[in-house]
């Protein structure tokens, strides 16, 4: 969980990314922050947020790189939840 907040801040301060994606990158990482939730359900919310992001035709290849990388470990996280 750590690396995937990491690269969300990455993410959120990457100056080539659309700033709807930043911002977006931010609300993930406060949302996978909130702890009245179950981990998995927070992951799976998170992950709902970032496939919009990733969909979005202004982002930059390598920032959909790191949304589908930050996906793919959420996976992972919500399954083991």
């Amino acid at each position: 969980m750590k690396q995937v907040l990491e690269v969300l801040d990455q993410l959120a301060e990457d100056s080539s990314v659309p700033r709807n994606i930043r911002r977006g990158a931010t609300e993930a990482k406060e949302r996978l922050l909130m702890n009245d939730e179950q981990l998995d359900v927070r992951a799976a919310s998170a992950i709902f947020m970032l496939d919009d992001l990733a969909n979005d035709p202004n982002i930059p290849l390598h920032g959909r790189t790191l949304i589908w990388n930050i996906i793919s470990q959420l996976e992972t996280i919500s399954r083991q939840g």
